[in-house]
């Protein structure tokens, strides 16, 4: 099954482990925009990294990962759902080329958001981007805000991106323990961006820790799935005010809203934005989901 979150436990050891392969969503993500391949080859990381760590957010939650630097990606962000609806978009300059993260980010701030829809409460973390890849600053961001070992390999192809975390749970610091975590951790090293991307996850938990005792979960389903929509449009239009937006219909002859992250266009001419303010709403806009 493509487009998967896998999580597994090892049993008697205090590690957690979670697998992310994406197919159709990542194609999906292609459609909605022409990036450059560094622009996408980094996107990609951020989406399979955001599914990885949203594996343990509670019953609707949001998680969102936010890179910000002076680079030639400036801006890119994505956002995980706790029921693994993801969607990322990313700002970059015009000529952009391959680059190493340093390059490509210039000087980077990462920030992870967390975001309970049931309370107003909200956690973010913002530290340094460093690293010489995306997989290093995600380790050492997790190192220093939840000082929890955590090892992350991540991988991009045209076609699929995937990604593998194992995370040493609070607990005792035995030697036992620490044996077993730098056992484990020896054994997900071997792995090569090649099998991550060609083998399934089944496969992969065999062949890295076939000598171990791990409980393996049912896989959970990941899809693309942008949340705008007609009513947050409307919403923003109303904040602006209707003198503002009359002055936009009276320059442009219509307003037009174009979604960042799914390319989904929204249109409104006189007679919509006078209903829209009227509160009788009537536009109507596709779906989102791919």
């Amino acid at each position: 099954m493509s487009d998967t979150l896998q999580r597994f436990l090892f049993e008697n050891l205090a590690i957690r482990g979670d697998l992310v392969q994406l197919d159709a969503t990542w194609q999906a993500v292609q459609e909605k925009h022409a990036y450059p391949d560094p622009v996408l080859h980094l996107l990609g990381e951020v989406m399979t990294a955001a599914v990885l760590l949203s594996a343990t957010l509670k019953h609707q939650s949001r998680l969102t990962m936010q890179i910000q630097g002076n680079g030639l990606i400036p801006f890119l962000v994505v956002e995980c759902t706790h029921d693994h609806n993801l969607r990322g978009m990313a700002h970059y300059a015009e000529d952009i080329q391959p680059a190493s993260l340093n390059e490509l980010v210039g000087d980077g701030r990462l920030a992870i958001t967390l975001e309970p829809a049931d309370s107003s409460e909200r956690y973010q973390s913002i530290v340094a981007l460093s690293g010489n890849t995306l997989a290093e600053a995600i380790e050492d961001y997790l190192s220093r805000s939840e000082q929890l070992d955590t090892r992350i390999w991540l991988a991009v192809s045209e076609g699929r991106t995937a990604g593998l975390l194992i995370q040493k749970l609070p607990a005792s610091q035995t030697a036992e323990e620490q044996e077993g975590w730098n056992r484990v951790e020896q054994l997900s090293a071997t792995i090569s961006q090649r099998e991550l991307l060609d083998l399934g996850p089944a496969q992969i938990i065999h062949r890295l820790y076939h000598e171990e005792d791990v409980r393996v979960f049912e896989s959970e389903p990941v899809c693309f799935r942008c949340s705008c929509n007609t009513e947050r449009v409307i919403g923003m239009l109303r904040q602006l005010g209707i003198e503002e937006v009359r002055a936009i219909l009276e320059e442009e002859h219509a307003v037009e809203v174009t979604c960042e992250f799914c390319n989904q266009h929204y249109r409104f001419d006189a007679v919509d934005v006078e209903q829209l303010f009227a509160g009788e709403v009537t536009y109507q806009a596709p779906d989102t989901r791919q």
